[in-house]
């Protein structure tokens, strides 16, 4: 009698410790994330390696977001739009979707880092939001784009404006300082090819600027005229 007794409370001690091993392993089953999936410095280091950590980077080279999908392999596993234009909570959460489907091997990073699957690894268990939380970090936005340089405009034809030469020049001089004047003149759309020689053309473009600044039109090129091809109005 007493030895049945003793069986029936062994039976009744494994009962408890079965229902009791049971109902943790539940908990842990159903809470959290998988003890099996990888740690969350791996993630980090993926997301480093991949993007520097940048959820919203878009490179134009076909891969966006922290762990650089490609679009078919995102929508592979549940992915709306662009990945970089999703949360860092639904990048989070694809990235373990796609590890749990496929394991490391969908990125080159994981490989370069030496990364091998666990138990969960290609375990086709599509996984929670809450399993995915672990992932964490919510990354860093990426820096907003240098602002484009305004670009230098160009110098005027001629270059800057050289000093008055001290001469006055008139039909027929040939000078360094009258093909400065010529080359400055193209600006206007006469189209010198910088001959430095005073002749009909020149005589034209003197004229024409001298009229549009008021300056007496003696056909001369003195400091007057010179000044106004540079600071003056255009000839018309």
């Amino acid at each position: 009698m007493r030895t049945h007794r003793l069986r029936t409370a062994h039976r009744v001690v494994a009962r408890t410790l079965l229902l009791a091993l049971a109902v943790t392993g539940l908990q842990i089953a159903t809470t959290g994330s998988a003890a099996a999936d990888p740690h969350g410095t791996y993630w980090a280091k993926l997301r480093m390696c991949e993007s520097s950590g940048r959820y919203n980077i878009n490179t134009g080279n076909g891969y966006y977001g922290a762990y650089q999908f490609d679009l078919p392999t995102w929508r592979s596993v549940g992915g709306q739009g662009r990945p970089d234009q999703a949360t860092p909570r639904e990048q989070d959460y694809r990235a373990l979707y796609l590890y749990r489907m496929r394991g490391w091997q969908p990125w080159e990073c994981a490989g370069k880092l030496g990364f091998r699957n666990d138990s969960d690894g290609r375990s086709k268990r599509v996984p929670s939001y809450a399993e995915s939380a672990y992932i964490g970090g919510g990354g860093q936005p990426a820096p907003p784009p240098a602002p484009k340089p305004k670009p230098t405009p160009p110098a005027p034809p001629g270059g800057p404006k050289p000093a008055w030469p001290g001469v006055v020049y008139a039909y027929g001089d040939c000078a360094v300082a009258l093909k400065q004047f010529q080359l400055r003149m193209n600006a206007f759309g006469y189209g010198f090819t910088g001959t430095g020689c005073y002749y009909d053309k020149t005589r034209e473009a003197v004229l024409a600027l001298q009229r549009a600044n008021g300056i007496n039109d003696s056909g001369r090129l003195g400091p007057k005229t010179w000044d106004a091809a540079w600071n003056g109005k255009p000839p018309r």
